[in-house]
Formats: structure tokens, C-alpha cells, sequence
């Protein structure tokens, strides 16, 4: 495949300003210059200075405090903001604050995927085209002053050539040491980057800043890496780099990784490698003085992994999701013996939502704003009635039927005439967010577009009546045991060891209960088709999502699965041109209950 121009090639660079290292970019000076340093001798005080290295993970578009899904600015429970340009606001505060050449500033990952506005400039108004516009990412990235960027696994959504658009247009590297070419085996991207700070003292420090991305990538998006690029795990390659960052004589190293602090793995054995790598890379190879987590969207202000063979405390930090929370690593370095050593790290985030927005970049991208504010506000057609996804976690609700009919319908069309046409058609669906739904009424695309948040398309697999029990066997772990006769409390049902929502899978076509009162694996009850117990020899063609299918979430059966018949086109706008088609929604037509909660055979519900 053809690499990027700052792509890493045999050991060499070429990359922007400043000088340059083998094997990444070295640029600098990024920090004052001072006066003449104090010799270190005896009676003389030791040569220090301080830095702060800020980091922000997994914005996924967000640049307004704006959902395009409800049409309003964004709000939670907790009341968080979300944007770059809070994220900016705070930046110039941490900047005034410390001396802006005294910080540096990266991201940990997946920032063009996740919102209406992405999406937009993905695939209504691509980045891609001829003479196409600039990504709003970009555009807010550059002006705010980011030094790095790692890749995220959502950067392969949209393929390369868009991520290859999309890095021409920043002003700095995306990051990924682990991103090899499928063929030569080398890093497709920029492995790191080298920033000098000058300090006081006439030495600078140099900070390396590594970026890893998932190795998941090859599941998740494997249509579009396939045969092109492999991710070998973090832990391995930063035992590569690392040591090669400190030879090439960075002083600090910082991960800048978009995984998980966990250990854990949601594809199972399909990878040899783990999905949440960071606090296994922290305690495994020497080193790393900070990594900057992603990838997970829980918030980590500050937590501290011993390495195993040198005992040196390595801090890790995760802000939360779409720019709510800023990372700031705060580093006291002194001279010791000719080099710059780290003396003291330790890490907090600070919440956007103490601050108002940067004007600077609302007003860069008011226009992209308002075009798609415009796009998703477009009518579509009428719903007879309000259908809402608030219960759909412990109740079969009319909205989810919804799109399993639509992709019903869809893979039953595809297969019409052909030799899987008389085979039965299941399907599965997930709540992807409690707070989405049709409104009674008008149905906009930012309405219908809501049920389906991700860029998924689908797919068609046979699976027997044995391996579907299986499925929801698998599925129905995310209810908490909870015994017959106590009181439910829905707050507390769902997210069983935190499986997230959209994680739990419904499956339309059978019928069956699912038993909280037993235990995980022992569940499904009742499992039927047309009125009889379902054959586990029986075969159904199966309508599943690609993230699904490809093995995303470590469900049984589907990746295995023969596939009968797959859709370049997302499930959302295929939503869409049904909703637009049909004119008028009428959950009568469509919505029923096939699945409910019991204990010991009584509803829960």
C-alpha cells in the first residue's frame, strides 16, 4: 500500500519542521529559551524544571457542546460538556498558567468517527473529494496546537484513503507505531514523535511520545485492513520502541495509547493480543514515565502501575470521552549525571464543563456547524406514534423491532430467488442509547439516525437453532442475577460485570424468556419458532451488524458462520430509506413481544 509521507520507511523520517531522529520526528524547540544554566557541583543547587504534558481521548467528532441527535446542546446526568471547544478554553488557561512553551498537548485516539458532524464530512460532504473540505477535526485540532495524535480503531471506519485525507490535512503526526504494512511489515505511520522543551538551564529536555493503537482493528475493520495493514500487540511493540526512543536520548517517554487499562479482551482468542493493554504495558516494559489510556471512555484521573523490573511507578491517565476532561501529566525533571531524569509525575483531569466554549473555534466552524445542523433536521416521513429506547434494555420495545424489521425485510430482499430464500430470517439489534427514539409525529434523520449511532452495515450468516440459543445464552450476561421475590431495581439490573448496552443483543423471528433468577449460561428459556421449540439442527439465515459479525463483543458462532450475503451501505441510512420509503410508521405493524424477563416463569414485567 502506499505510505504517507511522513510515514516511517526502514528507520527513516521525513517529517515537518525541526530536526529529525531515525525513525519518527523530532520537533523542536517547543519550549522558551532561558537563561545560562547553574553549573551542578558541590554547594551549587541542582538544575530543575518543570512541564505539563496535557491529553485528551476518544472525541469522536465532538467539537460544539451540541447533540445532533436531540438537536440541543449536550447534557447527562452529571451535567458534563463535551467539544473541542471547551477543550480549547481549557488548553489557553493550562497554557497562561504554565508558559505555553512549558506544555505540550496530544490525544490518545478516535476522533473522526461518532457524530453527525463527522459522519457529515465522511460521507455527505467527504473530506475525499476533489477539491473537498477541510474535516472539522482537523481544522479545530490545528488551531487549538495539538503536538501528536494517536490512531484509534474508529480512524479505520470511513478506510484509509479517508484517514490518509484526514492526516494530510493536521498539522501534526497521528501516531502508530503498531500500524505495520501488511507486507513489509514496517509502520504504516509515524511510530512517535520527539518534542525538545528548552529550559533555564541551556539543556533541553526531549519528550518522546509513542502512540499504539488496538490491535482489535483487525476484527473490527477488518473490509477495510485486511491484507493491507496488521496491529501486533502494544505491549510487544513498546518493548521495540521504548528502548530505542531512550537511545535515541529522549529523556521522557510518554504512551500516548489508544487501549484500555484493564487487561481485558472483548474479541476473545481471535487476537492473540489484548484489547486493554496500557496497565500491562506500564508494568511490563521499562521505561514509560506516563501513558495517556484511551479507548475505554471511563475516566482515570490518575492511577500508578509499578513496573515489574524496575520498580519505577509509571502514571496512567484516562480523560473522559468527546472531550468532557483534559489530562494534565505534570513532570519535575532534574539534571543528574548529564541527563535530564524524572524526578516526580503524577496526573488530574480537569471537567469542561467549568468553562465556556472558544469562541475562536466556534466561530472557525460555525458554517460546518449549521450545514449539518440543516442535513439531520430534514424531514423524512410520520410516525403514528412516539417510540422511545428508555426501557429497551429490560423490555422488547416497539423501537427495536423496528430496526430488526428493517433489516429483516433488507436481507430477505437480498436473498429473494436465490438458494438461503426459503431458510427463516432471525436478526439481532442493540440499544445503543437509552435517550433515543421517533417521535410521534415528523421523523427527521437525526431521529432515525439515532437508533444506529455507528457506521455499521450489514450482513447475512446461517447459524442453527443450537448456536442462536447459544447467542442469547451469550447475550443475556448482562442482566445481574437477581433471585425470584426480591424487588427489581432497573438501575441496578443491567451491565452485569460492565457489559456495555449496546453489548446486549436482542434476537426478532423467536420467541423465548430470559431466566435472571438462574444463573449466566442457564438463562434462556422457552427458545421457539412459529409456536414450536426451536430444532438445534434447524438453520436461519442471520441478520447481524458487521461489528458483530466480524467478532466484536466475542459473541459465539457469527464470525465462523458462513456468510450468505453482506451490505456495503450502514444499517442507519438503510433506516433511513425505509423510513423515507414506508412514508409512515406504524408500530401496530410491527411491534410485538417476543422476549421478556421472567424468574422461576414469572414476568418481571
Amino acid at each position: 500500500m502506499a505510505l504517507n509521507r511522513r510515514a516511517f520507511l526502514g528507520g527513516s523520517a521525513v517529517a515537518g519542521a525541526g530536526a529529525a531522529l531515525a525513525g519518527g520526528v523530532v520537533a523542536g524547540p517547543a519550549a522558551a529559551a532561558g537563561g545560562e544554566g547553574v553549573g551542578q557541583g558541590r554547594g551549587r543547587p541542582a538544575r530543575r524544571y518543570s512541564f505539563t504534558v496535557m491529553g485528551t481521548t476518544d472525541l469522536h467528532g465532538n467539537v460544539f457542546n451540541w447533540d445532533y441527535f436531540t438537536d440541543a446542546e449536550f447534557d447527562d446526568k452529571a451535567h458534563n460538556d463535551v467539544g473541542l471547544a471547551k477543550i480549547s478554553t481549557l488548553v489557553d488557561r493550562v497554557r497562561e498558567e504554565r508558559g505555553r512553551r512549558n506544555t505540550l498537548l496530544i490525544d490518545a485516539g478516535d476522533t473522526i468517527q461518532g457524530t453527525q458532524l463527522s459522519y457529515y464530512y465522511a460521507k455527505v460532504d467527504p473530506i475525499t473529494a476533489r477539491s473537498g473540505p477541510v474535516h472539522p477535526m482537523a481544522s479545530a485540532m490545528n488551531r487549538i496546537g495539538y503536538d501528536a495524535a494517536a490512531l484509534g480503531n474508529h480512524e479505520f471506519n470511513y478506510g484509509i484513503p479517508l484517514l490518509r485525507k484526514f492526516e494530510e490535512q493536521c498539522d501534526f503526526p497521528l501516531l502508530g507505531a503498531n500500524a505495520l504494512d501488511a507486507k513489509s511489515l514496517r509502520p504504516a505511520f509515524t511510530p512517535y514523535v520527539i518534542k525538545r522543551l528548552r529550559t533555564p538551564h541551556g539543556r533541553d529536555v526531549r519528550v518522546a511520545v509513542l502512540g499504539l493503537t488496538n490491535p482489535g482493528i483487525a476484527i473490527w475493520d477488518k473490509a477495510n485492513v485486511g491484507g493491507r495493514m496488521v496491529f501486533p500487540g502494544l505491549e510487544e511493540q513498546a518493548a521495540k520502541w521504548v528502548p530505542k526512543l531512550r537511545s535515541m536520548g529522549a529523556d521522557v517517554v510518554v504512551v500516548s495509547a489508544h487501549s484500555g487499562s484493564s487487561g481485558t479482551s472483548s474479541y476473545g482468542d481471535q487476537v492473540p493480543y489484548v484489547e486493554n493493554a496500557a496497565g500491562l504495558m506500564a508494568e511490563q516494559v521499562p521505561g514509560i514515565d506516563a501513558i495517556l489510556v484511551g479507548h475505554a471512555h471511563a475516566e482515570i484521573p490518575e492511577y500508578f502501575v509499578t513496573n515489574k523490573e524496575t520498580g519505577q511507578r509509571v502514571v496512567l491517565s484516562e480523560p473522559l470521552k468527546w472531550g468532557q476532561r483534559l489530562t494534565l501529566f505534570d513532570f519535575d525533571v532534574v539534571w543528574e549525571k548529564g541527563r535530564w531524569v524524572v524526578e516526580k509525575v503524577g496526573a488530574q483531569v480537569l471537567n469542561s464543563n467549568t468553562v465556556e466554549e472558544d469562541a475562536r473555534i466556534t466561530s472557525l466552524l460555525g458554517d460546518e456547524h449549521a450545514k449539518v445542523v440543516a442535513y439531520v433536521n430534514q424531514v423524512i416521513g410520520t410516525s403514528v406514534a412516539a417510540m422511545s429506547t428508555a426501557d429497551a434494555p429490560w423490555k422488547d420495545e416497539p423501537v427495536i423491532d423496528l430496526i430488526n424489521l428493517v433489516q429483516v425485510e433488507t436481507v430477505r430482499a437480498a436473498l429473494a430467488g436465490g438458494a438461503y430464500a426459503g431458510l427463516p430470517v432471525l436478526s439481532q439489534a442493540a440499544c445503543f442509547s437509552r435517550t433515543a427514539g421517533i417521535p410521534a409525529g415528523e421523523v427527521t434523520i437525526r431521529d432515525a439516525a439515532g437508533l444506529y449511532p455507528f457506521e455499521n452495515t450489514l450482513e447475512a450468516r446461517l447459524l442453527t437453532g443450537a448456536q442462536v440459543k447459544d447467542y442469547l445464552e451469550y447475550s443475556a450476561r448482562y442482566y445481574v442475577r437477581t433471585a425470584a421475590g426480591v424487588p427489581v431495581d432497573t438501575s441496578a439490573l443491567t451491565n452485569a460485570e460492565g457489559i456495555p448496552d449496546y453489548n446486549y443483543d436482542v434476537v426478532s423471528g423467536v420467541s423465548y424468556d430470559i431466566d435472571i433468577a438462574q444463573p449466566v449460561g442457564s438463562r434462556i428459556v422457552g427458545l421457539s419458532f412459529e409456536g414450536a421449540p426451536v430444532d438445534p439442527a434447524a438453520r436461519f439465515v442471520f441478520a447481524v451488524n458487521n461489528y458483530r459479525a466480524s467478532g466484536g463483543g466475542n459473541f459465539p458462532h457469527v464470525p465462523g458462520a458462513e456468510q450468505v450475503w453482506a451490505d456495503s451501505e450502514e444499517i442507519r441510512n438503510t433506516i433511513i430509506g425505509w423510513v423515507r420509503e414506508k412514508g409512515t410508521v406504524d408500530p401496530a405493524e410491527f411491534a410485538s413481544v417476543g422476549w421478556r424477563l421472567t424468574r422461576d416463569g414469572v414476568p418481571v414485567f
